[in-house]
Order: structure tokens, then C-alpha cells, then sequence
């Protein structure tokens, strides 16, 4: 007895040991993310355990858009920015170092549409017909929900309302606002249609089915960018064995939404719930025509590149911003590398 008591207790000294070791040599990593499916492949990388087999400790930071989540990088208390793509070229005009190291997904923003609004959009009748019939019967534009300037979601609504369809700017008022509150609005009726990603879209159409998808998100803005994963210069310059590591999990984290979505589930309903929603309505979320994980940086430049110029013709940036640098595969080229 004796001598398995010791055994134990030196099994037990040696998990301690190895506890503490990873302790002290894990690296402090600091995500900040915008509560959406897109931002997927990091609640499942966290998860699995593979940001902690890569030797980070990971905390997370939620944030209401890409913007607010600039400020927080530009002042250092995020290492990791997991959001839209669009606001990066902003900050980098503005001189914040961070560079996008990994794609999560694509054309995730979609359009949805109040039962009012929905009725308009009737077979054969373009877009903008629709916004100027609605217009012209209820007396004023449609107020529609997006995220701030600047943002991925105003961005593709932008494009899509005035690039796209041809809708007439008096027929369609845009209202920033954050996410939780755009969904809320399109559910109460507060506004007539919103630019949302899952999983906004599953739990506002099951909770009103009359809350019509109106344009996918290859439809609102091509090859759409979506979230990425950035780092910050100063993380990336001491810390580029973690970014491997971060990159690495991420492609492995994608590959399992990919493959299978059950497993998948339970950890980004962990992160996105809040009690609000089920793993049965995530699962759907994560399968739904407006989830597209792609973890490979390189798909979206050309498309970021475009966005970019076109954020310039509405005004929310004020110049082409070079893209040198602002992209680097490299971490994920090692990842899949065979």
C-alpha cells in the first residue's frame, strides 16, 4: 500500500510539475473578437486545446465592431484582432502596425428583410424597385441596421445598395448600430432590414419567419472579406513562434468546422450563447449558406484591395492604402505545408 501510495502521490507531483512548467512558459495572448460565427475557427482552436498545445494562454476580449476593436489594438491591450478586414486599411493609414495572417471566412454578411420591407420584394422586382415602392407607399425611406463606417457589414450594405442594385440614396437611410442591437431591431421591427452574419440570421429567422433573406453575401459584395486574424506588429516582432502556433490552430480549427460541424458546436455555443441561443441553432448557424470558413489569407487581398476602393468612393477612408504589408501568408503557407 505504501508503495502505491508513493507511486500516486510522485504521478501526482509530476502533473503539478507539468502544470506549472506550462504556467511559465505559455505565452500570454491577448484575442480580441467579434461575437459571430465567422470568428469560428478561434473559439474552436481554443477549444479543442489546440491554442493551448501551440503554448499560448489565450484570454478573449468581446467587442461590438471592427472599429472599437482598433482603438483597443491601437493602444495595446489586444495582441490578436479577430474581426472584419475592412477597418485594418484604416488603422494602418493611421499608422497602427498589424498585419492579417490569416483568414476565418467569407462572404458572411447577407441581407434580411422586416416582414413590411419583404413584401416589396416581390418576384421580378429589382432591389431598388422594391426600396422605392416602399418609399412611396409608407412615406419615408427604409431605415436599415449595419455596423459603424468603416466596418465589413456598413461597407457590403453600401456596396450592395448603391453599387450593386442602383438603389436611390432617398430610398434607404442606414443606421449604424452594434450587433446585438442590430438584431434586436430587425426582431422588434425597429428597423425595416439590416445587413447581419450568423448567427443573427438562424435565430432571427427562426423567431420570425417572415423576416426575409434577401442577398447572400457573394451577391452584396463578391469574393466578400470577412474575419480575419491580425496580429500586431509588436506581438508578431517578439513573439513569431506564438503567431505560428496561432495560425497553425487556426487552420486546424477550420478544418474541423469543415468536416465535422457536431464537433464543432458545443464550442462555439460556448462563446457566442450567452444563453440565448442552443448548440441545435449554432449547428445550423455553422451550415447555413452565409458560413464559409477559408482560412488561407491569400483568397481575399484582391477582393480586400477592391473593398478598400470602394470605401474610398463612399468617403469612410480617405485614400488607397498600399496592401504591402498588410497581408503576410507565411504562417499559414508553413501550416499546410506537407
Amino acid at each position: 500500500m505504501l508503495g502505491l501510495r508513493s507511486i500516486v502521490l510522485g504521478l501526482a507531483a509530476g502533473l503539478l510539475s507539468a502544470t506549472i512548467a506550462y504556467a511559465a512558459d505559455a505565452i500570454p495572448v491577448r484575442i480580441g473578437v467579434i461575437p459571430v460565427i465567422g470568428a469560428s475557427p478561434i473559439f474552436v482552436a481554443n477549444g479543442e486545446g489546440l491554442l493551448k498545445q501551440g503554448g499560448l494562454n489565450a484570454t478573449f476580449t468581446t467587442f461590438e465592431s471592427g472599429p472599437n476593436m482598433i482603438q483597443a489594438l491601437a493602444s495595446g491591450t489586444i495582441d490578436v484582432y479577430v474581426a472584419g478586414v475592412a477597418p485594418l486599411a484604416v488603422a494602418r493609414q493611421k499608422g497602427i502596425d498589424v498585419t492579417v495572417v490569416a483568414s476565418t471566412a467569407i462572404e458572411e454578411m447577407v441581407f434580411v428583410a422586416s416582414p413590411k420591407l419583404a413584401a416589396y420584394f416581390t418576384p421580378g422586382t429589382s432591389a431598388a424597385d422594391a426600396f422605392k415602392a416602399f418609399r412611396a407607399k409608407e412615406g419615408k425611406p427604409a431605415r436599415l441596421a449595419t455596423q459603424p463606417p468603416g466596418s465589413v457589414p456598413n461597407t457590403t450594405l453600401q456596396h450592395w445598395l448603391w453599387a450593386t442594385t442602383g438603389t436611390a440614396k432617398t430610398d434607404a437611410d442606414i443606421v449604424p448600430m452594434g450587433i446585438d442591437a442590430t438584431q434586436q431591431a430587425v426582431l422588434t421591427g425597429a428597423v425595416d432590414g439590416a445587413s447581419i452574419r450568423e448567427p443573427a440570421l438562424t435565430i432571427v429567422q427562426s423567431r420570425n419567419p417572415g423576416i426575409k433573406l434577401i442577398a447572400l453575401g457573394g451577391v452584396m459584395f463578391p469574393n466578400q472579406p470577412g474575419t480575419v486574424v491580425a496580429v500586431s506588429g509588436g506581438f508578431e516582432k517578439a513573439h513569431p513562434e506564438a503567431v505560428q502556433s496561432l495560425v497553425s490552430a487556426v487552420v486546424k480549427a477550420t478544418d474541423i468546422l469543415k468536416a465535422d460541424p457536431d464537433r464543432a458546436a458545443p464550442f462555439v455555443e460556448a462563446a457566442l450563447g450567452k444563453g440565448i441561443t442552443d448548440v441545435a441553432t449554432i449547428r445550423k448557424a455553422l451550415t447555413s449558406p452565409a458560413a464559409k470558413f477559408v482560412a488561407d489569407p491569400r483568397v481575399i487581398i484582391d477582393a480586400t484591395r477592391a473593398m478598400q476602393t470602394f470605401q474610398v468612393s463612399i468617403g469612410t477612408l480617405d485614400k488607397d492604402v498600399s496592401l504591402d504589408g498588410l497581408f503576410d501568408p507565411r504562417f499559414y503557407e508553413k501550416a499546410v505545408a506537407p
